[in-house]
């Protein structure tokens, strides 16, 4: 009697663990069927933004208004694409689950700031907002109830991204002759490096890319001095800006950048 009392009561336990694992795996099998979806709408993102970036890489080589006017529209018509892109990402999050798959899109979003920082700035030679930036993507800038949003330590870290293409940009400035970008663009750098510099960063990724903001301000300084020096410094009216003084820029004309 007592055996089959301990064999009902296995039996019962069993029934109870079985059906309950089995849900386990219906919870997981929703999940990974979630997950894919988003990596497929992300790869097409991702895809979206190499393009872009193709495209806006040419400022390298022509750096001219005109040439920088046409790479600039068309960079904008093509993220035309990538706001529906967002916009079928966003139905496919559960509601109120951002943070759970966030990772999926992460460093996309952060390739998006860099590449949005960089249209705006070659637009305007000014930094882009937070609120642009999603207006661009078409989501929203701050986390709502439900809201698909830009995160700000993804924001962040394209401005960083954004620091050192201008360094690039500044070398490259200088082999197609044109002088007065480069003293454009230490101000900028040194305007956004000091911004950095009043946060109290406790992302240790974002901290780690803040680091190496000070060299790309040291690349762009090395460029001015080199400029300064051998006399090919414009005037404010040849640069079409206020000119820029030795000390906004970060610099010391008197020796080279490293030896300050």
């Amino acid at each position: 009697m007592e055996a089959e009392q301990r064999d009902t009561t296995m039996n019962s336990e069993g029934n109870t663990v079985i059906p309950l694992f089995a849900s386990f795996q219906e919870y997981l099998s929703n999940d990974q069927e979630i997950r894919e979806e988003i990596k497929t709408v992300t790869r097409d993102l991702e895809q979206s933004a190499r393009e872009i970036l193709a495209v806006l890489q040419a400022v390298h080589q022509s750096p001219g208004p005109e040439a920088i006017k046409k790479i600039c529209a068309k960079s904008r018509e093509m993220l035309t694409t990538v706001k529906s892109q967002y916009k079928n990402l966003v139905e496919k999050i559960p509601s109120g689950q951002y943070y759970r798959f966030c990772d999926h899109w992460r460093f996309t979003s952060q390739r998006f700031a860099f590449l949005g920082g960089f249209i705006v700035y070659l637009e305007s030679e000014r930094l882009i907002t937070r609120l642009e930036l999603a207006e661009m993507l078409g989501v929203q800038v701050d986390r709502t109830t439900d809201g698909f949003h830009i995160d700000l330590d993804d924001f962040l870290t394209g401005l960083l991204l954004l620091a050192n293409e201008m360094s690039r940009f500044a070398v490259n400035s200088v082999t197609s002759a044109d002088y007065g970008r480069p003293f454009r663009i230490a101000a900028f750098v040194a305007e956004l490096d000091a911004g950095f510099r009043l946060l109290n960063l406790k992302n240790d990724s974002l901290r780690k890319k803040f680091d190496g903001l000070k060299y790309d301000l040291k690349k762009i300084e090395e460029v001015v001095y080199d400029l300064t020096i051998r006399g090919l410094k414009p005037s404010s009216e040849e640069t079409g800006r206020q000119e820029i003084s030795d000390s906004k820029a970060g610099l010391d004309v008197g020796s080279p950048p490293g030896e300050k």
